[in-house]
């Protein structure tokens, strides 16, 4: 959303409409996202950029399940970075060995590679799982019935 709404604003307005749009998006409540929304279209950047507050309103329905996860599921979720972090991981993985023997072979690796971003050696402290424990601990009691953390 937020990249949807800078694509119709002016550069030099870009950091003022992230941090009102912000007030929005990091709502506790679907009514205080709602209150909010309200306040930016009624002020300077809402009446300057009418556009954008259409944008909001008409993804309303989608936007909304997001300000139901607690704030810790919301940070891995807002971001396509981690997943986009693994993605290159397993790219590189594969560019790095050129082809594989077997199907096996090909599975195995990517086991590999999935295990060394879940168990990482002690010296990378910026690894990817590191950003997923809370969110872990949010997901298991958000969907106990659905997720199995055996």
């Amino acid at each position: 959303m937020i990249r949807a709404s800078l694509r119709l604003a002016s550069e030099q307005h870009h950091t003022k409409l992230v941090s009102e749009l912000k007030a929005i998006y990091a709502a506790p409540t679907e009514q205080a996202a709602e209150q909010a929304l309200a306040d930016f279209a009624a002020g300077e950047l809402g009446q300057r950029y009418p556009a954008i507050v259409r944008t909001w309103q008409a993804a309303w329905s989608e936007f909304t399940p997001y300000l139901t996860f607690p704030p810790e599921i919301r940070k891995v979720v807002y971001s396509t970075n981690l997943i986009e972090s693994i993605n290159a991981r397993l790219r590189k993985a594969t560019r790095n060995r050129g082809h594989f023997p077997s199907e096996q072979a090909a599975l195995k690796m990517f086991y590999l590679a999935v295990r060394e971003q879940i168990t990482p050696r002690a010296r990378d402290v910026n690894h990817v799982a590191a950003h997923w424990k809370k969110a872990l601990n949010q997901f298991s009691l958000f969907f106990e019935d659905r997720l199995n953390t055996k």
